[in-house]
């Protein structure tokens, strides 16, 4: 049994995270703003990350194996629990992303997004000073889908919704394939990352990536309406998943270190049909 504090876990797949964690009886406690109670059998803390006497007031004197961090998107949050958690854990695990690579797409906010989540792991590394405090993994996802009204960022409802409606669906001309994961399976690996010893980034993806094109052909069938594609201009903004670049992972390290990972061919489907289902209420 480990003493695991998840930063975070109110939403997605951090609620499942914590829940598995929590199944697998390690002793699991949550900290946040208070947005919401974890469920039964899970302990609290209250604080804002970004205070740094707050957080230590709200720690106390605990210590915990394992912080897995939800929610660092900034340097400025990476450097307060970097030194706040130095001596309280031996492992610190990040949900980092996979735009560190490349922004998708690249706007100002999106490169926003990708630099924080980029500077943050440098600092948690301990990027110019004298290494890391804790043993440091970020986990760079890849995107995320499943959960129908859980998932929040509406990209695949963006599909479903367009196409079911015979509105065109904005694509490159020859889009390149990307990564996906479902919401359960990140939330799987975070929870096995949490017990492992590696240290450095890993990314998560599930086998097999789609093409924006493969995504809307699937979306389709289930539907039961045909795709109209409307081609946009290479560096042009498009709907969510179509790329004009290279914009797959390489999920090879973290099966090396042993998580077997599942095929989006057997769980996107299904994470179409829930996102119908929402719509349709």
């Amino acid at each position: 049994m480990q003493k695991i504090l998840v930063i975070g876990g109110s939403r997605y797949f951090g609620k499942h995270l914590v829940t598995l964690l929590r199944d697998a009886d390690d002793e699991v406690t949550v900290l946040n703003r208070g947005s919401a109670a974890p469920p039964p059998g899970v302990g609290r803390l209250i604080a804002d990350r970004d205070d740094a006497a707050q957080l230590i007031a709200a720690l106390g004197a605990r210590t915990f194996d394992t912080v897995v961090d939800q929610v660092c998107y900034t340097p400025l949050q990476a450097a307060v629990a970097r030194r706040v958690f130095a001596g309280r854990t031996a492992r610190y695990v990040m949900t980092s992303t996979m735009e560190v690579y490349d922004p998708a797409p690249p706007t100002p906010e999106a490169r926003a997004y990708a630099e924080g989540k980029r500077q943050a792991e440098a600092v948690f590394r301990g990027a110019g000073e004298a290494g890391s405090p804790f043993g440091f993994a970020a986990v760079r996802t890849a995107h995320v889908l499943g959960g129908g009204r859980e998932e929040f960022t509406g990209r695949l409802a963006h599909y479903v919704g367009r196409i079911a409606a015979g509105t065109p669906v904005d694509v490159h001309a020859a889009p390149h394939p990307t990564s996906f994961i479902h919401h359960r399976e990140i939330a799987r690996f975070l929870q096995w990352a949490a017990g492992q010893s590696f240290t450095g980034a890993v990314d998560a993806a599930s086998h097999g990536a789609l093409d924006v094109l493969g995504l809307c052909e699937l979306v389709a069938d289930r539907v039961g309406r045909p795709v109209r594609h409307r081609i946009v201009e290479q560096g042009a903004p498009a709907s969510p998943f179509s790329f004009d670049r290279a914009y797959a992972l390489d999920n090879g390290r973290a099966a090396g270190l042993g998580f077997g990972f599942g095929r989006v061919a057997d769980w996107l489907r299904g994470a179409i049909a829930e996102e119908l289902a929402e719509a349709a209420r």
